[in-house]
């Protein structure tokens, strides 16, 4: 098994992309390989300085750098031999069978659905985010940013989609789905959350056990918090805004050093024909070492493969 890993990505690569791969290849000795791509005048260099720890990974040169900050449709389209369109074709040639990148968000959500492409019947992919459980694991939370505004169906479909990742890659048995909105009680919310909470809970694939208010985030009463991009997005950054307050007051708790963006790595791609997953700007060597984990379980636990077949059905 080969994971790759886009060594241009992040506002520290591509040192800390090199210094993550590494730690991670000692992780995956024997189960997989550590896939770099990038530009070789930078790499290379890198990749010497680790000596024989690097030799058990395979480097593939991509002369062009999508930056952070360029329109993501566009400079995906010009700049094809770019390290995360490269990274894209090998997955979609069955080279990878997972590939991860701290770069440009925008950018990876444009060469998933352009490259490898969305699953038939799905309507639009999720990115999905991770929630620290009280009584510990972890839950997840999708949308966290693809789709600011949602359909109802649209919602439905996380919760599969939300289901079959909390089932065959967290290893919970029959998770729990509920609806973010603003009360318990199933005519509370927006018209579109009304109609969402009809579709979910007569959905055969799901568990739905309703809505779920903001302060149940952390609590065992979901394993899988559906709500729109926009909502997603604004619990995260508080969730990450909580670990640095309470970091900067030099706090240590093992329940809250879990909202550290670290810890996991990175956000999956979900409702896409292969394995992506999108890291933290700002991710340091351990982030980028988690997020490759992550890319070596979803392919271990053929979650792609579970998603086509739900929605085939």
């Amino acid at each position: 098994m080969k994971i790759a890993l886009d060594a241009m990505g992040g506002d520290f690569a591509p040192q800390a992309a090199v210094d993550g791969a590494i730690l991670a290849a000692k992780e995956l000795v024997g189960k997989a390989q550590i896939v770099l791509i990038g530009q070789e005048e930078h790499v290379a260099p890198l990749l010497q300085q680790h000596g024989a720890d690097a030799a058990d990974l395979l480097f593939i040169s991509a002369s062009q750098v999508i930056e952070m900050g360029e329109h993501p449709a566009k400079a995906y389209q010009q700049k094809q031999d770019s390290s995360i369109a490269v990274g894209y074709r090998m997955l979609h040639a069955g080279e990878v069978e997972a590939f991860c990148s701290a770069g440009n968000t925008g950018a990876m959500l444009v060469g998933a659905m352009f490259s490898v492409k969305p699953v038939p019947g799905v309507m639009r992919p999720a990115i999905a985010n991770f929630v620290p459980k009280l009584h510990g694991g972890l839950g997840i939370l999708l949308d966290v940013g693809a789709n600011a505004e949602c359909k109802p169906e649209m919602l439905e479909q996380f919760g599969e989609l939300g289901s079959l990742y909390a089932q065959y890659v967290l290893g919970i048995n029959a998770p729990k789905v509920g609806l973010m909105n603003l009360g318990e009680e199933e005519g509370k919310g927006t018209s579109i959350t009304q109609a969402a909470h009809q579709l979910l809970k007569v959905n055969p694939h799901i568990q739905f056990i309703g809505n779920i208010e903001g302060r149940d985030l952390f609590n065992d009463k979901a394993d899988v918090i559906v709500c729109d991009g926009y909502t997603g997005n604004v619990m995260l950054k508080m969730a990450e805004s909580i670990y640095d307050i309470i970091a900067s007051k030099q706090i240590h708790d093992p329940f809250f050093d879990k909202f550290n963006y670290e810890a996991v790595g990175g956000s999956p791609i979900l409702g896409i024909n292969d394995n992506a997953i999108i890291g933290h700007g700002v991710s340091t060597p351990l982030a980028i070492c988690n997020m490759l984990l992550q890319g070596y379980q979803m392919a271990h636990s053929g979650i792609s493969d579970q998603i086509k077949n739900t929605f085939k059905s």
